[in-house]
């Protein structure tokens, strides 16, 4: 099977996936393998990074909420510097990059250089998680259409009655320490109080759990569960199915 060269001086945006490294792609492996300098986001599992060409430098370049984190300015600078040394530099993101990954931030930085790049799309959490978790991000009796949300937002931030009216289930990336003032506004939208709840945290890995609620009660209830972020939340009729699609919990215990 043939792949495109990674050319000295290029910069490719990869998606590394939701953490299951067998959710990686073929076209990701090869960059891995081909990457002279990585610099790699906090989500990526470890797994995945020892997949790589073992003369690679890894620069760690993670953003996490509530810790000190390097500026986005300054990563995309630091592509640039790198490029410009004629590396060949693999920009390792979680998920996939265009999706809240900032990757098109970062790809304008390097339009704006003038180097070449390459975006790989990788499988995103949002839609990853849930489908580990038993619950399909779309159902032909449950929804025709489903919204990725982040709960974090360099503006006013999502208006949440407006996503309500639609009543679209939603999946929500970063919204751990904002659920239940999200919550609370859709359900000042019109979502009902009972509306399922499913928060995913560290989805596909290991790790992997799983908290089912209502809007009502979820905010509480994660207070409650002892769990930890990363997380994906999703909120509608969709997280019903998980009582009866959890393929993973059914294989795990048989």
């Amino acid at each position: 099977m043939a792949f495109p060269d990674f050319q000295p001086g290029s910069v490719w945006l990869v998606g590394a996936g939701p953490g299951d490294p067998g959710l990686l792609t073929l076209l990701a492996l090869h960059a891995l393998r081909q990457a002279d300098h990585i610099v790699y986001d906090a989500l990526v599992d470890e797994r995945i990074l020892d997949m790589a060409n073992p003369a690679a430098v890894k620069e760690f370049a993670g953003k996490r909420g509530g810790r000190p984190s390097p500026a986005q300015e300054d990563i995309s600078l630091r592509l640039v510097e790198l490029g410009r040394q004629g590396l060949r530099v693999l920009r390792l993101k979680a998920g996939d990059p265009f999706v809240f990954g900032r990757g098109g931030e970062e790809a304008l930085a390097l339009v704006a250089a003038g180097l070449p790049f390459r975006v790989v799309p990788g499988i995103t959490a949002g839609l990853a998680g849930p489908a580990y978790a038993g619950i399909p991000a779309t159902h032909r009796t449950a929804n025709q259409a489903v919204i990725l949300v982040t709960g974090q937002s360099a503006g006013d931030g999502p208006d949440w009655a407006a996503l309500a009216a639609t009543k679209a289930p939603l999946i929500l990336y970063m919204a751990w320490r904002g659920l239940g003032s999200i919550a609370a506004a859709l359900i000042e939208g019109g979502l009902a109080a009972d509306t399922a709840v499913a928060v995913i945290c560290d989805a596909t890995t290991p790790r992997q759990k799983v908290m089912t609620s209502t809007l009502a009660t979820c905010a509480q209830d994660l207070a409650d569960s002892g769990l930890a972020p990363p997380a994906i939340i999703v909120i509608g009729a969709i997280a019903e199915l998980r009582g009866t699609l959890d393929w993973l919990g059914v294989a795990s215990h048989g």
